[in-house]
């Protein structure tokens, strides 16, 4: 499993025109699963991403975690996160989770999130999604479990 997480303003997601989802202040999260994923991973990710001290101190440093500063996290599928791109120059996908799996791990790993962080939304899996977001600082990472 891996996560793509950004510090943000704001983030939204729309599908067909409409916003379906939308945070302030915390993290886009987006969430690519991979054969051989399981709940104990999502669990570990999901205590990794509420817990990652990517928010700046009082003296400015990153020391503290989206629950800390009672963020948002909006939660985004992307299976592209799992794609092999270790050789050519087109992606490969035999190492993300089948669809249906992915969509199981997706909603037990929002189920995980949602109620320990201050705000919570998220995506739409499978969907055709435009994400907008206000990166902040910008700040990104890449989680694996």
């Amino acid at each position: 499993m891996r996560a793509l997480i950004q510090r943000v303003t704001e983030s939204s997601v729309t599908v067909d025109g409409e916003i379906i989802a939308a945070i302030r202040h915390g993290l886009l999260v987006l969430v690519g699963m991979e054969r051989g994923d399981t709940e104990a991973a999502a669990d570990q990710m999901a205590d990794k991403l509420l817990a990652y001290r990517v928010f700046a101190d009082d003296a400015g440093r990153m020391n503290l975690s989206v629950t800390d500063i009672q963020g948002g996290v909006l939660l985004v599928s992307q299976f592209t996160l799992a794609a092999d791109t270790r050789k050519g120059l087109r992606p490969g996908f035999s190492t993300a989770a089948e669809p249906e799996r992915a969509r199981e791990l997706y909603r037990y790993l929002g189920e995980r999130v949602a109620p320990r962080c201050h705000e919570f939304a998220s995506g739409r899996f499978g969907a055709d999604m435009q994400v907008q977001l206000v990166n902040d600082g910008p700040v990104t990472f890449l989680l694996t479990s």
